[in-house]
């Protein structure tokens, strides 16, 4: 590599990896560092879509639609595979959001039908036994 391909080199690295040293590259600590900048924003935008499965989940409560919807989940794979650019492989794309579709399901049915709180039937004595 020539010293005028590894300066634009250098300055595509600094450029996508904003904590690369001098030498241009990142070690571990900085790779990990930039792994938790990502998890932080992948817990936001996954709140930020589960919120948005509570107002459909409201949607569904209040018109009788079913909570499973298959050929949406299809469209929703299809989505994000049309816009996957790699490194990971469309079909482990899927996995993951076949997960994430169950769990924001889930949400969903607990829209629906909420969680029933424990009978107060329950003595002071038999909670203590239960412990």
């Amino acid at each position: 590599m020539g010293a005028l391909q590894w300066v634009r080199c250098k300055r595509t690295l600094s450029a996508m990896c904003p904590r690369a040293g001098e030498s241009g590259f990142m070690d571990i600590e900085d790779w990990r560092k930039q792994i938790d900048e990502l998890d932080q924003k992948l817990v936001a935008l996954l709140s930020e879509r589960a919120r948005a499965a509570v107002e459909i989940g409201k949607l569904k409560r209040n018109t009788s639609l079913p909570i499973y919807e298959p050929d949406r989940e299809r469209i929703v794979f299809e989505n994000v595979q049309a816009v996957n650019p790699g490194p990971l492989p469309g079909r482990d794309l899927v996995r993951i959001y076949e997960r994430i579709i169950d769990v924001m399901r889930n949400i969903q049915k607990e829209e629906i039908v909420p969680h029933q709180k424990p009978a107060e039937t329950e003595t002071e004595l038999e909670s203590d036994v239960n412990d």
